[in-house]
Parts: C-alpha cells; sequence; structure tokens
C-alpha cells in the first residue's frame, strides 16, 4: 500500500467514524427554500443547511437516497466559481449554483463515480461565481421546469 493510499483510506475513516449517520442531523441546520421561475412556477424543498467547512466537507455523503421534496445548500463565505465532486456519493444529484442576489446561474446533473469511494471523480464547477451551491435529487431540476435564471427564497428554521 502506498503513503498516498494509506493517508486518504485513514481520511476517508476518520470521517466516516467522526460523523456517524445519525450524527449528521446534529451537523447541519434546517430550512426552507422555494425555487421561483418568471412564469411564476414555484417548487418548495426542506433543506439540510451545510454552512461550516465540516457540514461542506461532509454534505450528502453516504445517503442512499433523497425524496424529491429536500435537498442541500451549501453557504460559502465568498463568491466564486466553486467546484464540487462525488466522493462517498452514492445517489446521483443535480446542482445549482447561485450568486448572491440569490439567482440561479448554472445547473449541472453530477453522476455517481465509477467506485465512490476512490474515484476517479469528475469535477462539477459552477460556470459562473457563486455563493451558494443547491443539491437535490438527480433530474429535480428539469423535471419540475426550474432553469437558470431561476430566483430562490431561503427561510432558515430557528
Amino acid at each position: 500500500m502506498t503513503l498516498g493510499r494509506f493517508f486518504a483510506i485513514t481520511i476517508v475513516l476518520a470521517v466516516t467514524l467522526a460523523f456517524p449517520a445519525d450524527a449528521a442531523n446534529s451537523l447541519f441546520k434546517k430550512g426552507t427554500l422555494v425555487l421561483l421561475t418568471a412564469s411564476g412556477r414555484r417548487v418548495t424543498l426542506q433543506v439540510e443547511v451545510a454552512d461550516t467547512p465540516e457540514a461542506r466537507a461532509r454534505g450528502l455523503m453516504l445517503r442512499t437516497g433523497l425524496p424529491d421534496t429536500a435537498g442541500m445548500l451549501f453557504v460559502f463565505e465568498e463568491e466564486q466559481r466553486w467546484g464540487f465532486w462525488m466522493k462517498n456519493t452514492l445517489i446521483p444529484l443535480s446542482i445549482a449554483f447561485i450568486d448572491r442576489r440569490w439567482r440561479i446561474v448554472d445547473i449541472q446533473d453530477m453522476a455517481v463515480a465509477p467506485s465512490p469511494q476512490d474515484g476517479p471523480f469528475a469535477i462539477y464547477e459552477a460556470k459562473a461565481p457563486a455563493l451558494y451551491a443547491l443539491e437535490v435529487r438527480h433530474g429535480l431540476f428539469a423535471r419540475r421546469g426550474i432553469p437558470v435564471g431561476a430566483r430562490v427564497l431561503f427561510t432558515l428554521h430557528e
């Protein structure tokens, strides 16, 4: 075993042990997010909020399902062209990158890696600067008619 592979396995084990499945609930805040199109279409989602480095690193790792009514909102400290990968992600997802004005600036579909633990991993980079990213069940934006340019309203549950 190479030293690099040893460190990669050690990091994966540390993340898995540090965040057991039920600990994910305490790692993420909760909120309601509404997607609004120019034609008046509304899609409401209950989201988990990943607004810390630990929560963003964990994301939707090791989940075996995601309802069409749920998602994860990633909140960053600065607007830039963020990139995502699907390491340890077991379900295909779609991602919307959202700018500081709460407008969707890019939507991409993300496939499960050939080996979710070992890769190789595609990098899904925003085509425009974003302050937020919303991961949902694969194809949800297309199925529900949510295009680039749609507005996003978000309410954090206290």
